[in-house]
């Protein structure tokens, strides 16, 4: 029966739905007490954990600098006229459990082997084949560190940039030799990225004379630039520091006329050339400027005449937000000291540039992160990383960037 028929027809009552067993006053009562109970609490807490807080952050002696951003933000992003997106879909794991964090790569074409150094300290011989099932891994020789950028030398020999061991010669019997571990009279604490000219010049760079490999996240919050380009004669063994005052200065390359160098300063977000024959030696111009991402590692592609710079993460608006003020910087730290770093990196992969420092193509993937580099191996592209336990490879002819 419904509503308007109970109410018109006389003797009959209207049955609410109403069922005071539900909704009865005294459990009405014991939820408002709670709730007042708990919003009252809120109001005592709140003011505390906020004075708390406060307190930690004045306390704290961490202090961030500003950063140039008008250097930063001086350009438009580079975008890419080519990009693929799907990086993980189109890859290929090689050497899955064997390659933990194979962080640079040095190719001999004639032995048709890939060098690379890993988190465990060891530097390894990756077998180039066309089956991934066929790749095969050898274990080198170890460092005792924990080697990052890497260079075949003129005579076969390897070139190794270990933060914590200096600057290495792995001779072709395995033999580790420290080249250099100081300059100026003053130690490298973190040799990072290397090449060698065809004069057997050694490039590098020391990313920062403050903090390690283990705290480099502290060197991009503080934003103080503490990194150096250095060069090493391997006839006189002398070291020269090049420029000073960089801003985590990460990979380098040697430019194919050999009349510059580039590298990259990850905080800024750009690759700068280094001249170093003619008139103008020893002056630093702009290659690129306001990447897509934050780079890390440049390696030169002769076959395609381009450089292929790896980018651990894509820049978001937070890393905009976070390079513009101290203070998130600052509460940045404060988490990463007392509970852990936050992990913001994906969109991770690498761009190709051409040797005017044109963007040409952009290859990453959003679940990937901490990717720090790519050589091209005939139409493969191998990527390295910081963290991952294999190498990446993609055919960049069956999976091109469109």
């Amino acid at each position: 029966m419904n509503e308007t028929l109970a109410r018109t027809q006389p003797g009959i009552q209207f049955q609410s739905s109403f069922n005071p067993s539900v909704y009865c006053p005294s459990q009405l009562s014991s939820r408002m007490l709670l709730r007042r109970v708990g919003l009252k609490a809120l109001s005592v807490l709140a003011p505390v954990a906020l004075a708390v807080a406060l307190a930690v952050y004045r306390l704290d002696p961490f202090e961030p600098a500003p950063l140039p951003l008008e250097e930063i933000f001086s350009h438009e992003v580079v975008v890419a006229p080519r990009v693929n997106g799907r990086l993980l879909l189109d890859s290929e794991l090689l050497a899955s459990g064997q390659l933990l964090g194979a962080e640079d790569f040095a190719f001999d074409s004639d032995s048709q082997v890939i060098y690379t150094g890993c988190a465990d300290g060891w530097i390894k011989k990756v077998s180039v084949n066309h089956s991934a099932a066929d790749i095969v891994v050898h274990n080198l020789v170890n460092t005792g560190g924990r080697p990052l950028g890497i260079a075949l030398g003129l005579n076969r020999e390897l070139i190794v940039a270990d933060p914590y061991k200096g600057l290495l010669h792995v001779t072709t019997d395995s033999e580790v030799k420290l080249l250099t571990d100081e300059a100026d009279g003053r130690k490298i604490k973190f040799t990072d990225g290397v090449d060698i000219a065809k004069d057997g010049t050694v490039y590098f760079t020391d990313a920062s004379w403050k903090y390690s490999l283990h705290d480099f996240v502290w060197d991009f919050l503080e934003g103080r630039p503490h990194g150096k380009l250095l060069s090493f004669n391997p006839i006189t063994g002398e070291t020269r520091v090049l420029a000073r005052d960089l801003y985590f200065p990460n990979g380098v390359v040697v430019s194919p006329d050999q009349k510059y160098i580039v590298f990259c300063e990850t905080i800024m977000r750009r690759c700068r050339k280094y001249i170093t024959q003619g008139e103008n030696a020893g002056s630093i111009d702009p290659f690129v400027d306001n990447l897509p991402g934050l780079p890390d590692n440049i390696r030169y592609d002769g076959a395609n005449q381009l450089y292929w710079i790896g980018l651990p993460t894509s820049v978001k608006p937070y890393w905009d937000i976070a390079q513009s003020y101290p203070m998130v910087r600052k509460v940045l730290g404060i988490i990463t000291r007392h509970i852990g770093r936050p992990r913001f990196e994906k969109n991770s992969g690498v761009l190709a540039l051409d040797l005017e420092g044109m963007p040409v193509a952009h290859y990453y993937d959003p679940g990937l992160g901490l990717i720090t580099g790519a050589i091209t191996v005939g139409e493969h592209l191998y990527l390295g990383s910081l963290g991952y336990p294999h190498i990446l490879r993609v055919n960049i002819s069956q999976h091109p960037a469109l």
